[in-house]
This record gives structure tokens, sequence and C-alpha cells, in this order.
């Protein structure tokens, strides 16, 4: 079976269990965002994961294994409420199977978002930065065969404006992705700075470029949880990671509930 043949029995699955049959927005909630989930609007449908074909448990602290289906004005939202990682081990098409599956189920656009380690100290954690562009240190693609997918603007320009329109402090930058899953070295995040980056982390590039394969308008918010390595002095822990996006939680709602209506 193919990895897309997979993601439509997914959305047939899905269709069946939420009495949903067609989605308009995805939004993927990274570490520290689980508790925003709250203000996007009236949930109608809530499963687990491993009720859809291709899907598995939760693996990582702070992430619910869950799916809600959730009605936001005249939309549709289909929110996952964790992510598989790359660092899980069960592949890239594990990874951006959740994306797959939205497009088959209908979305047009997706938010994805995530907790990462800041390098601009001027972003203190439990900032919101808007993801301008990525670059991707897991050499590897959810792309496969010669299938050529352009890349330029793939984290929306338009979407990006629309969110300066809703808040006109939020900043954007580089996000760059590392396989983890451990943290990054002092050493490492220092090449990071060299070659353009803002934000590190361990998922979002992946998905955004399976996303941009399926047709799917990209929107990617960073939640600053930490500083990056060497830059603070202090160790980093994935505790403060959780923390941080609890603190946060409220603006992130409100962020999310404003941007998303207007997607």
């Amino acid at each position: 079976m193919t990895a897309t043949e997979l993601a439509q029995q997914a959305a047939d699955q899905l269709a069946r269990l939420t009495g949903v049959d067609h989605h308009d927005i995805a939004l993927v909630l990274g570490s520290g965002w689980l508790p925003a989930v709250e203000s996007l609007g009236e949930a109608t449908a809530d499963i687990a994961t491993t009720e859809l074909p291709g899907f598995s448990a939760a693996a990582v602290a702070g992430h619910s294994g869950r799916i809600r289906s959730i009605r936001s004005g005249d939309r549709q939202l289909l929110v996952f409420l964790s992510r598989t990682h790359y660092y899980e081990g069960k592949g890239v098409a594990a990874v951006v199977h959740p994306v797959r599956t939205a497009a088959a189920a209908g979305c047009r656009a997706i938010v994805l978002t995530n907790g990462c380690g800041g390098l601009n100290e001027a972003w203190p954690p439990g900032t919101p930065v808007l993801i301008r562009d990525h670059i991707n240190l897991t050499a590897r693609s959810p792309i496969e065969g010669a299938h050529f997918v352009d890349l330029t603007d793939l984290y929306s320009s338009r979407l990006r404006a629309l969110c300066r329109e809703v808040d006109p402090t939020l900043d954007e930058g580089v996000y760059v992705q590392f396989p983890g899953p451990h943290y990054e070295t002092p050493a490492e995040i220092e090449m990071v700075r060299r070659i353009g980056g803002d934000l590190v982390g361990m998922s979002t590039t992946l998905e955004a470029i399976a996303a941009r394969e399926a047709g799917l308008e990209v929107l990617g918010i960073s939640l600053v949880t930490n500083l990056a390595a060497g830059i603070s002095g202090e160790p980093l822990d994935h505790a403060e990671v959780l923390e941080t996006g609890r603190a946060a939680a409220g603006r992130m709602g409100d962020l999310l509930t404003r941007i998303v209506p207007r997607i």
C-alpha cells in the first residue's frame, strides 16, 4: 500500500468516527502547545490516534495521543494533539502521515507548531515566532522518487502577513531541525547561528515538506521554550519546555483563536 492510499484509508475512517465528511484546516500541536487547544472552539469529536490506520500512540511526555475535530465559526478544524518524531525510529512516512491524512480529509491549509530553542536573546521563553524558512538537518525527505517539489515559499508569506495583522509584535525566523532526541551541543548551536538559523528543534521540517507536496498552504509557529545550548549557560530540560508551554498557554490559545479564522 502506498503512503497516499494509507492516508486515504485514515481519512475515510476519520470521517466515519467524527461524523465530519470534510475538514478545512489542520493543526499539529507541538511540545508546550497542548494547553492552548481549549481556546480553539467546540470539540465535535475526540478520538485516539490509534483508531486510525497508520497512526501510533504518542511517545513523548506533554503530547496527547488524540485527534480532535473542532468547530470554529464556519470552519471545521482537524487538530492533532501529538506528532510522531523522526527520532522515534518509525520512519519518515510515519512522521508525515498526519499531514497526508489531513490533505486526504479535505484540508487546504495546515498550522505546524513546535516548542524549540531560541538563539535570539531578545526572545525570552514563552515568545511565539513565525517560521519564515527552515534548514532540514535530518538528511531525509518524505518525498520519494523523481518528484521535484518547489519549497521557495514553503511557509506562506500570505499567512505570515495575516498573523502580523493580528499581532504586529510577532517576529519571524529560520527554524533548524536536528534529528534528536539529544539536545544540540553549544558548538552545533554556533554552527546554526553561522548558517542563518534562529530556532532549533526536532520536528516540523519533514511535515512542512510533505504538506507542500500535498498542496497545503503552510503556517509554522514556534514557541521559544528555552534559550539554545550554550547561550544561557543552563542545562536543557524537557520539563522546562512543558512548563513554559503551560505558562504561555493563554497567549498561544488567543493567538491561534485570532489567526485560524482568517486562514
